[in-house]
C-alpha cells in the first residue's frame, strides 16, 4: 500500500509501533536549501605504505599539518602512485554520515543525523547545499522519479523536488532513531533503526516501492553499514555496538536475506558506515579508531586509511569514475580538531559500484 501525500514538512510526535505504510504525518514547512560552509582544503601525500606526512595545500584558516598512514596488509604497496587526501567539505557535523553518490546529477548526498540536517555537495561547482528538516535523519537517497526518499526518526519519507512529503512507512516510536539506509539492486529501501540509549534494539527493515515493509534482522544494537557484492549473492551489514560485520545471503528476486554469520571482528574503534568495491571488498568506517579498513570478501583485514580525524562514520565511492571514496566524520565523541564534521575523500583509492535509486 503507497503513502499517503500530506503536502509540506512536519515533525511528527513519537510514539508506539512498527512498520506501517501510508500514515502521514502532520504539516509543516516547506524545505528549502541553503549553502553550507567552505570546501577544499587539500593534503597531497605520498603513498609508499608506511607512514606518510602531508601538507595543507589548500587556504582554509587553522588548518594544520596532518598526519596520515596508508597501510597495506598485503605483500606490496595498496597505493601506488600519488595519493591525495583532501577535505571534500569543511564542516561540523554533529554525527555526519550516509554518503551517497548521485550520478544522475553527479553530487554526494550525506546527511548530519543528528544536526537534522541533508547536504549535497557538488564538487564540480565546489559548493555543499543544505536541506534542514525537522527530524533526525539516518539517510537519504536519490529516487528514480526524482525527489529523495529519507530514513528519519518516524519512519521513511518520500520527499518530492518541491518539498512535497509522503510517509511511506510510519514506525515512530519512542527512544529511536534512525539509522543508516541503503538501495538495493532492484531498488528496494532497507532501512536501520536504533535506540538513542543504545541498547540492542533496533531493527533492520526492508522497504517496498509501494510501502511494504519486513523487519529483517532484530536485536541491532546500532546498525550501521549496508551493502552488497557485486554478482548482487550477499548483504553485508555492520553492528557498531557489536563490533563485527556480518553477511548474509542474499535472494535479488525476493529480497529474502538468510543465513546470517560473521564475515569480520573488528578489533580498532567499531565498525559503522561500508561499502563495497567492484572487487567485493568491504571498506568500512571505524568511529573511534581513526580510520577506513578494507576486509577482503573472505574477511582478511589488507589495507588501511588511517585519518586526521577520530570519528569517521561512513564511506562510500563517487565521482564520474567511482574511484573516489568519500568519508563522513563526526564531532560528537571526538577530540577537538579543525577537521571533526567534515567530508574527506581519497581520490583514486579504488573502484566502487554506481548506487541504484529508490524505485519508488
Amino acid at each position: 500500500m503507497g503513502g499517503e501525500a500530506v503536502g509540506r514538512w512536519g515533525g511528527g510526535a513519537a510514539g508506539g509501533g512498527r512498520p506501517r505504510a501510508g500514515r502521514a504525518g502532520p504539516a509543516g514547512r516547506s524545505l528549502r536549501w541553503r549553502r553550507a560552509a567552505e570546501v577544499g582544503a587539500e593534503v597531497v601525500l605520498s603513498s609508499c605504505g608506511r607512514k606518510c606526512r602531508g601538507r595543507v595545500v589548500g587556504s582554509l584558516p587553522g588548518v594544520r599539518r596532518l598526519g596520515v598512514r596508508l597501510r597495506s596488509r598485503g605483500s606490496g604497496c595498496a597505493y601506488a602512485g600519488a595519493v591525495s587526501i583532501e577535505v571534500a567539505v569543511r564542516a561540523e557535523a554533529v554525527l555526519g554520515g550516509a554518503p551517497t553518490w548521485d550520478h544522475a546529477s553527479g553530487t554526494l548526498l550525506w546527511v548530519d543525523v543528528l544536526g537534522s540536517e541533508v547536504h549535497r555537495y557538488s564538487p564540480g561547482r565546489g559548493d555543499d547545499a543544505v536541506l534542514a528538516v525537522p527530524q533526525h535523519v539516518g539517510a537519504a537517497k536519490p529516487r528514480a522519479r526524482g525527489g529523495l526518499v529519507m530514513n528519519l526518526r518516524d519512519g521513511v519519507a518520500l520527499v518530492d523536488e518541491d518539498g512535497a512529503k509522503t510517509w511511506l512507512v510510519y514506525w515512530a516510536r519512542d527512544g529511536y532513531r534512525s539509522s543508516d539506509a541503503a538501495v538495493d539492486a532492484a531498488g528496494r529501501l532497507w532501512a536501520g533503526t536504533a535506540r538513542y540509549d543504545g541498547e540492542p534494539a533496533g531493527w533492520l527493515a526492508r522497504v517496498e516501492p509501494n510501502g511494504d515493509a519486513k523487519v529483517v534482522l532484530n536485536g541491532v544494537g546500532a546498525g550501521n553499514g549496508i551493502g552488497w557484492s557485486p554478482d548482487g549473492a550477499l548483504l553485508y551489514h555492520a553492528d557498531s555496538a557489536a563490533r563485527r560485520v556480518d553477511v548474509l545471503d542474499f535472494d535479488r528476486d525476493s529480497g529474502d536475506a538468510t543465513n546470517r554469520r560473521v564475515v569480520a571482528e573488528v578489533d580498532r574503534g567499531r565498525p559503522a558506515g561500508l561499502c563495497v568495491d567492484a572487487s567485493g571488498a568491504i571498506w568500512v568506517a571505524l568511529p573511534g579508531g581513526a580510520a577506513v579498513r578494507r576486509y577482503a570478501p573472505d574477511g582478511r583485514l589488507d589495507a588501511e586509511v588511517e585519518l586526521p580525524v577520530g570519528q569517521p562514520t561512513a564511506c562510500a565511492f563517487g565521482g564520474h569514475d567511482f574511484t573516489d571514496l568519500y568519508v563522513t566524520t563526526a564531532r560528537a565523541g571526538d577530540a577537538p580538531g579543525e577537521l571533526a564534521g567534515s567530508v574527506l575523500v581519497v581520490p583514486g583509492a579504488g573502484e566502487g559500484q554506481p548506487s541504484t535509486a529508490f524505485a519508488g
